[in-house]
């Protein structure tokens, strides 16, 4: 069993759990077609701990605190827990920030992506797509040579730093508290903010996929990124079988809505759809994973994808903040001004890496 998940059988496994799990939260309270999302939990709890004011989206998801948390015990139960760090952390903030920006103008990460097309929401198809054409312009800055330089070992000293950030988190959505008259930790009373599963299954649920994904290395990014760089299938099997158990499951709860108008949580603003995603693939793949990866890795003591998941965390709050994130209505000028930003940071970035690559 210690290596079952990293097997073809297993990454299917781990796929077809995630996407069962996935539209079970929903089926409990979740938002529709967010079961799971990681782009949109950690807005939610970017909101919650005030960094933006967006009422709406203000919640500590414990899914989130659960998937780094089932994640970290793996790590150290499998002694994969290695503190890492010192590959370019300020550019990976930036990198978090603006894939965020594109996932919130697209409204959702490669997972809800994922996630709104087994529910039938045919944007998700334009996303996907927008998704696809970032990774390949990140896959030929990999063939060039992309790099941000070699991670080295880190005190061991530094392992309580990540898990004691989520764990105040989880206490602060237990207890519910309030460090200052009117001022956080926020809790929306209406919009996706207030829709959620309960707590302890919520938690329940991170811990499982956690546990899953830090054991089967799962990537949403990885996966397309591996079948095109490599024609290595190995994880999209993994993202197929999840698309499926999603799929089955939705029809049977009654949760698959197919078509483009209407759908929850979602605009049909096509090229902003497209382009939204395209940055956040871009950014994803020259960062080294999706966001869940991102988060996974930094459960194992990868200090740099845990300066990203932070980056993201920041981003949520400007995105909010400064009116980049998109909403049913569609995409306000700024967001789109942000995407365009961000696509050429994104590009500036990877050319200006690519003799550091080849040197390395």
């Amino acid at each position: 069993m210690k290596y079952f998940f990293s097997t073809k059988l297993g990454i299917i496994s781990s796929g077809l759990l995630i996407g069962a799990i996935a539209v079970l939260l929903q089926y409990w309270g979740n938002p529709p077609n967010m079961g799971i999302c990681l782009a949109c939990f950690l807005r939610d709890t970017a909101g919650a701990l005030g960094l933006h004011r967006a009422a709406p989206v203000q919640y500590i998801r414990p899914e989130i605190i659960g998937m780094f948390g089932g994640a970290f015990l793996a790590a150290l139960l499998f002694k994969d827990y290695r503190p890492t760090g010192g590959s370019s952390p300020l550019v990976r903030f930036f990198l978090g920030a603006f894939a965020m920006f594109g996932a919130l103008v697209f409204l959702g990460c490669p997972w809800r992506a994922l996630l709104r097309l087994a529910g039938g929401d045919g944007n998700a198809i334009l996303g996907i797509g927008g998704l696809l054409l970032g990774i390949l312009v990140g896959i030929a800055f990999l063939k060039r040579g992309y790099s941000l330089g070699k991670k080295s070992q880190l005190s061991k000293g530094v392992w309580w730093m990540l898990p004691a950030f989520w764990g105040a988190l989880l206490l602060f959505v237990i207890f519910r508290v309030s460090f200052t008259e009117g001022g956080a930790i926020f809790f929306s009373t209406s919009g996706p903010g207030s829709l959620a599963a309960p707590l302890l299954l919520s938690l329940a649920a991170g811990l499982l996929i956690g546990i899953i994904a830090q054991r089967s290395r799962f990537c949403t990014v990885g996966a397309f990124r591996d079948a095109i760089l490599v024609k290595d299938f190995h994880l999209l099997s993994g993202v197929l079988a999840l698309v499926a158990s999603a799929f089955v499951l939705n029809l049977f709860l009654g949760q698959f809505n197919p078509g483009f108008a209407n759908q929850p949580i979602a605009h049909s603003d096509s090229l902003w759809n497209i382009l939204g995603m395209s940055l956040a693939g871009l950014a994803f793949t020259l960062a080294g994973g999706c966001p869940g990866r991102q988060l996974f890795l930094s459960a194992e003591g990868d200090m740099d994808a845990g300066v990203f998941v932070m980056g993201m965390i920041f981003g949520a709050g400007l995105a909010h903040n400064f009116g980049i994130a998109a909403s049913p209505k569609g995409v306000a000028f700024v967001g789109q001004a942000a995407v365009l930003v961000g696509i050429a940071f994104c590009l500036i970035l990877g050319l200006t890496n690519l003799e550091r690559g080849k040197k390395a």
